[in-house]
């Protein structure tokens, strides 16, 4: 687990397992090894020529005496500091504030490691985790994208039926025949019922 608590991370850093402790015994490397091995860092072993970019040391290169890997403490050659007894006292120093300046060539098994950056496993698991990350983002985008369609679909099908019925009343209009009414003692009647009454008006004179 991570955490940003600097308290917590110091725990870790001397209560952890030793395995866990190893990540923090890794330094950086020369531009040279950079360029032959493929990596960044590497972890320090006793043997390794290494160069020293902070502190009062700043710029001194020696070979690695011993390294603590309780303490997750590095110790160089000739680079001591005197006790009031007079005795001389090797420095400890980080990994984080040193340089790899040249590697030690007797473990074969390290220099095959550090000239493969990625095992076959590692690189079946980075394609498998970016195509389960492709298949979630699609997924996602899925919901989304139909939704749109969807919308899309109703505000087509709202101006579809607005458009038919526009056309429907249109030709309701033309279609009806225009009636001229009018109004014979108050009472509105249409053209044919105004021929049926002229007719009853002249039978009434005739008799």
């Amino acid at each position: 687990m991570k955490t940003k608590k600097p308290s917590k991370q110091r725990r870790r850093l001397y209560k952890g397992k030793l395995h866990e402790r190893k990540n923090v015994l890794s330094a950086h490397l020369s531009k040279e090894l950079r360029k032959e091995t493929g990596k960044r860092s590497l972890m320090v072993k006793k043997g390794d020529k290494i160069k020293i970019m902070r502190g009062q040391h700043k710029k001194k290169e020696g070979k690695i005496l011993q390294v603590d890997h309780k303490k997750a403490k590095i110790f160089i050659e000739k680079i001591t500091r005197k006790k009031a007894d007079g005795t001389e006292k090797l420095i400890p120093f980080k990994a984080s504030n040193l340089v790899l300046l040249e590697l030690e060539r007797k473990d074969d098994k390290r220099l095959k490691r550090a000239k493969q950056p990625f095992s076959k496993k590692k690189l079946d698991q980075k394609t498998e985790k970016e195509e389960k990350e492709k298949e979630t983002k699609t997924e996602e985008k899925q919901p989304f994208l139909e939704k749109k369609v969807a919308t899309q679909t109703k505000s087509l099908s709202a101006q579809q039926n607005q458009d038919f019925v526009s056309e429907q009343k249109t030709d309701q209009k033309k279609e009806a025949p225009k009636e001229t009414p009018f109004s014979e003692k108050g009472v509105t009647k249409t053209p044919e019922k105004k021929e049926t009454v002229k007719e009853e008006k002249k039978e009434e004179k005739k008799e």
